[in-house]
């Protein structure tokens, strides 16, 4: 039987498709959520909302200019995932941990850091390091505990204790997680990739263990993303067209850098390319972790039914994007909003350099809301923003709950 061609039946068939969409929403603000009161966050540059700028060279513009105005210590031209997550939740953005200017930890605390790995390094920041790894920043979250409640046990008034959180509300706050990133791109080509995999795990589980012995209980871990699709790690911005993979120089570009120290970072992968231009290796590595990361969640849950795992497929978020670049209002995923990247030469975004006699600016393109790429290696605010109302609602999460609700356990 043919759809009802009455004027009600037509409106019938034009509002069933919004109700359903209705319907699959997440619950409304009414509807008892999780309620936590803060927020520490653990990651790389992908997260990192101002730990490089201020242990080593200040952020300089035109980072930041599209929502703060100023360099803000972020690697985009706005908002991060995570200032996403903060929104969300109902919080101001978080301060880094080691920010000393200003700054409140009433909510929480962002001890992820630019550059930063999951294994510990064997570079420093000059070499695009980070001596931020993960253990370290577990180890800072451990000493921020401590002192921070020293303030609250003393007995008396302390000024102080206005701007950190109460001892209680560490166990109820939500811990958030991006990294990985970096030691696929510091072991690909160098490294045998099961046994990358396999230590980045052990070394992840193993500070996930830590966090719960501290009392930490609500976990919301992002896998790490499509590194193959990142254009610096496409043919057409690498000299010589080969296919390679960025070391990214921690792509914390704020000192003044030449163009040759920038080409020695550059690592040759052999490899074909999938239809989106990206490097299937760097991307098949990253799905392997992937994998391997969410069997491990699996098993912490088993270990410690007293708390609660998301997993969040942050991997299929963005590749989804990059895939659908055009449909979503961008241009070309392979297309990079700031810095200079032609026949073979880098420029970080901000810096200036010396080529074939003419000094070059790399700045800023007109419109970075129409970009995925800000610099190459990490996504524009506009990009962030989608990423984000992609991953809040938990429609890629296992379990499948939105963050609000991400401190429920799984049965």
């Amino acid at each position: 039987m043919g759809p009802l061609i009455t004027e009600f039946g037509f409106v019938v068939l034009l509002i069933l498709p919004w109700f359903l969409s209705v319907v699959a929403e997440e619950p409304k603000a009414a509807s008892p959520g999780c309620d936590f009161p803060a927020i520490f966050n653990f990651g790389d540059s992908n997260s990192d909302t101002g730990c490089m700028s201020s242990a080593f060279y200040p952020a300089i513009l035109p980072y930041g200019q599209t929502f703060f105005h100023d360099a803000a210590g972020r690697a985009s031209d706005g908002r991060l995932i995570i200032d996403f997550i903060a929104e969300k939740l109902g919080f101001q953005y978080l301060s880094a941990y080691i920010d000393s200017i200003g700054t409140s930890y009433r909510h929480g605390a962002n001890f992820a850091a630019g550059s930063s790995t999951i294994r510990r390094q064997n570079r420093t920041y000059f070499d695009g390091g980070s001596p931020f790894t993960l253990e370290i920043q577990t180890a800072q979250f451990v000493q921020f505990k401590a002192r921070t409640a020293k303030f609250f046990n003393q007995g008396k008034e302390n000024p102080y204790t206005v701007n950190f959180p109460r001892p209680e509300e560490f166990a109820k706050a939500i811990y958030t997680f991006d990294i990985g990133q970096n030691d696929i791109a510091l072991g690909m080509g160098h490294q045998d990739s099961q046994a990358l995999v396999s230590d980045m795990l052990e070394n992840f589980l193993k500070q996930i263990k830590m966090l719960y012995e501290q009392g930490a209980r609500a976990f919301w871990i992002h896998n790490t993303g499509p590194i193959g699709c990142l254009p610096l790690s496409m043919p057409k911005h690498n000299a010589n067209n080969n296919t390679a993979v960025q070391t990214f120089n921690s792509f914390w570009p704020i000192k003044e850098n030449t163009v040759e120290n920038q080409k020695e970072n550059d690592v040759a992968v052999s490899g074909s390319l999938d239809e989106n231009g990206c490097v299937i290796y760097a991307n098949d590595i990253a799905k392997d972790f992937n994998s391997k990361l969410k069997n491990g969640v699996l098993k912490l849950r088993a270990q410690y039914p007293d708390a609660s795992f998301t997993y969040v497929d942050m991997f299929s978020a963005k590749y989804e994007l990059i895939s659908n670049s055009k449909r979503e209002g961008f241009v070309d995923p392979s297309e990079i909003c700031c810095g200079y990247h032609e026949d073979g030469y880098h420029v970080n975004c901000g810096n200036k350099a010396m080529i074939k006699g003419k000094e070059i600016y790399a700045g800023s393109c007109k419109d970075p809301s129409k970009y995925i790429s800000w610099d190459g290696v990490h996504y524009t605010e506009a990009a962030n923003r989608w990423i984000a109302n992609r991953i809040l609602n938990g429609s890629l999460s296992d379990p499948p709950l939105p963050i609000t609700l991400s401190c429920k356990r799984t049965p």
